[in-house]
């Protein structure tokens, strides 16, 4: 199958969203180029005990082959010593400078992958912590468009790759190239026929293992990306288990994790068979080199006055050739690896940011809470527009509904007020001030919510309540536990209020609904947004608590989103939904005279109840 059409087949089975991977050889270049500078750039300031680290590298290599120069003199000196006198005290001496050469070299070596250690847990340490500011500074839209399994899989799995290459890879990549180029040097010095024979011998194979290591880099992106799709996959299916099971959808999820996991073995296959392919190559380079090597030795031999130590040294220095270059072969699939690491990590870096907000202050001078939406137009994608002219006036403390019959904009609306998304033609105020002159921040701070997916992490009853927020008392916590029907509940767990709440606490999803319903309680945040509030709730837990809800929207400016329309009869203002506008507004009694269609959805859902 040529690539073109493998590019095609796997553009049809990659589910929307996700990103794709161009196996141009022209793009590839210029990727791993972009790669390259970005990890040069990104990690500068590491660049002095990098450098730090490549010196000693260099020096222990340098002294380590300085020794056979060393053993050849000795040799010499037996040699020279066996028709007379062996003089033992140069032979000491050296023996001497030998070992301290040796001893030099491995502290040195030891020295430098220590600072290597160093350095790469600091990389991977900040590379963490940017990609999770990273995260902060993207935009609502980026995460509508990207899994979330892609992203952790950049966190864990591409950024200990980058790490993990850089920590084995860097250091035997330099002592590599630094013994290739020193070892050459002296076999000139030794030897010039010789040495140029054994790298004539050596030259096709090597340009044949950079041919390989060029057309293999498609694979292991496709790789990597394959490996994420394989992960989020059988995550999501264990997350999911009991709703597969009910719906006997084992098959269809079986079918396509076959799918993705045969797309990663043919990755995985052609990336691993290309890389390893060279090292036979370099294992008959190596006999090779021997073989040419001992056919011109004893040709010299024979026709000139070739000394012994010559073969010695040259013997060795070839082996300090043939080194580093079977290390480089073996290093190629993890430095191919990391490549398609750094450019999966570098990419998601490089996403377009939100706005800096730094030169904005922070408004507080509010006296009331009027919020206005004024010609308000937005769209997800350009050419379809969502709200296309929204106008609307909200007074201080209202309590404004907003109906829909099946899908429509209603979060969208919430998303705009909240600034998730930013508005394309006009403008939104509170208190006639523009949101857009406040920062993000100010503006979550000016709302509770309660959302129909409700919330709890890891930790106690009242670090749930409470959550980044300050001076709530021990009595606003009960009193907000109380409201909602929760307090009994919660002094029945081992530790009341201070319950930890994990996997060995099942709560009920109608007890967590409750659980957040008190978290905006006990917020002082002006306005409050209720999405599906009650959703999780059963219809005679909802009367109890429809008190604590009617107490949680006083005083505050409301925004309700409910399919549930007996839960908003005492809403100031209802907005019904249709077909991306606004086709009623007015309150529950008005809206029943008119006997239009809220008049057909609230009989509708009455008439079911």
């Amino acid at each position: 199958m040529s690539d073109k059409e493998e590019i095609k087949k796997e553009e049809k089975s990659t589910p929307p969203g996700r990103r794709r991977y161009s196996t141009s050889s022209e793009k590839e270049v210029k990727n791993i180029k972009k790669v390259i500078k970005d990890i040069f750039h990104y990690f500068k300031k590491y660049i002095p005990l990098l450098a730090t680290a490549i010196l000693f590298a260099a020096t222990s290599t340098i002294l380590s082959l300085i020794g056979p120069d060393k053993l050849s003199q000795i040799t010499d000196l037996i040699v020279d010593g066996m028709n007379s006198s062996i003089d033992m005290d140069s032979i000491k001496k050296i023996a001497i400078i030998l070992a301290s050469i040796y001893i030099w070299s491995r502290i040195l070596s030891i020295a430098q992958w220590f600072i290597i250690a160093i350095v790469s847990t600091r990389m991977s340490k900040s590379l963490r912590n940017d990609i999770i500011k990273k995260v902060d500074k993207l935009p609502i839209k980026f995460f509508d468009k990207t899994t979330t399994w892609d992203i952790l899989s950049r966190i864990t799995n591409d950024a200990f790759m980058m790490t993990n290459s850089l920590n084995h890879s860097l250091t035997t990549l330099v002592i590599s190239l630094i013994t290739l180029v020193w070892s050459l040097i002296l076999m000139i010095l030794t030897n010039l026929i010789m040495t140029v024979t054994a790298v004539g011998s050596v030259a096709i194979g090597v340009i044949a293992i950079f041919i390989i290591m060029s057309k293999s880099q498609k694979y292991f992106d496709r790789q990597q990306k394959y490996l994420w799709e394989v992960n989020g996959h059988t995550e999501e299916a264990f997350s999911w288990h009991t709703i597969i099971k009910a719906y006997n959808a084992e098959e269809e999820i079986k079918e396509k994790f076959i799918d993705l996991n045969e797309n990663l073995r043919k990755s995985t296959f052609m990336a691993e068979f290309l890389s390893w392919i060279t090292m036979p190559i370099i294992w008959f380079m190596n006999n090779l080199w021997f073989v040419v090597v001992a056919i011109v030795w004893a040709i010299l031999a024979f026709k000139w006055t070739i000394t012994f130590w010559v073969i010695v040294a040259f013997l060795v220095y070839i082996r300090y050739f043939t080194q580093p270059l079977t290390q480089i072969a073996s290093l190629a699939q993890r430095l191919q690896l990391a490549l398609a690491a750094w450019e999966r990590v570098f990419s998601f870096l490089r996403e377009k940011e939100m706005e800096n907000e730094k030169a904005k202050e922070e408004n507080n001078k509010f006296t009331k809470w009027d919020i206005e939406f004024s010609h308000v137009k937005f769209w997800y994608e350009e050419n379809k527009i969502i709200i296309k002219d929204l106008n609307l006036k909200v007074k201080a403390w209202e309590k404004i509904a907003i109906v829909w019959p099946t899908w429509a904009w209603k979060t969208t609306i919430v998303n705009l007020l909240m600034r998730f998304h930013e508005i394309h033609s006009w403008e939104i105020y509170i208190d006639w001030i523009n949101t857009k002159d406040m920062t993000r921040n100010y503006i979550h701070t000016l709302f509770c919510m309660v959302l129909q997916d409700s919330w709890v992490f890891e930790g106690t009853v009242k670090e749930n309540i409470i959550y980044n927020r300050e001076n709530i008392t021990e009595s606003e916590i009960e009193d907000a536990c109380k409201a909602v029907w929760l307090h009994h509940f919660i002094l029945t767990l081992p530790k009341g209020y201070d319950t930890i709440l994990d996997e060995k606490i099942s709560l009920s999803m109608w007890q967590k609904q409750q659980l957040t319903i008190a978290r905006a309680m006990v917020s002082k945040s002006p306005m409050l947004i209720l999405d599906e509030a009650t959703s999780s709730i059963d219809t005679r837990t909802e009367k109890y608590i429809q008190n604590a809800m009617d107490q949680l929207m006083k005083n505050r400016t409301s925004f309700i989103i409910a399919h549930r329309l007996s839960t908003i009869k005492n809403a100031d203002l209802i907005l019904v939904l249709k077909d991306w506008d606004i086709i009623e507004s007015w309150n529950h009694e008005q809206l029943m005279k008119l006997n239009w269609f809220y008049t057909e959805l609230y009989n509708s859902q009455f008439s079911e109840e």
